[in-house]
């Protein structure tokens, strides 16, 4: 993988984009309600906490998931095509998205079980993560 074959802008924009799910994912209307009721947490306690810590760390981890989904997307090295390169489409961007989604699934479950957290935190919060990763999947993907 050369780093100069990685559309950082298409980086960058699905980086971006988990905010938006994340926005919609954790509203009111969607799973937000019961997310906070499972976490035990009020509006004033979520209001309470540092925006500026949640939302700059939140930015950085989702800059770097999207940096690594970047790199397994790249292109191949010269020479390898066909069975040792697939073509990187919308389609298999988003596989891969998903496919990294599952990894990161299974790892928020991990912590959950082992925290005590119930069943509906950890099916919000991994669920978030899938449709997060397969979305950035494929803006990389597509935007080739």
């Amino acid at each position: 993988m050369q780093l100069g074959t990685i559309n950082w802008l298409a980086v960058l924009v699905a980086g971006l984009s988990s905010f938006v799910v994340g926005g919609i994912w954790y509203s009111p209307g969607l799973f937000g309600r019961a997310w906070m009721k499972d976490n035990q947490l009020t509006e004033e306690d979520v209001k309470k906490g540092s925006k500026a810590k949640v939302f700059g760390w939140t930015l950085i981890f989702s800059l770097l998931m999207a940096a690594n989904l970047g790199m397994f997307l790249a292109p191949s090295p010269e020479g390898c095509t066909g069975e040792c390169a697939p073509v990187v489409d919308m389609s298999w961007g988003a596989t891969a998205g998903f496919l990294a989604g599952i990894w990161t699934f299974c790892a928020i479950a991990i912590h959950s079980l082992f925290e005590q957290k119930p069943w509906r935190v950890i099916l919000i919060n991994g669920f978030y993560s899938l449709v997060s990763l397969t979305l950035m999947g494929a803006i990389i993907g597509v935007w080739r």
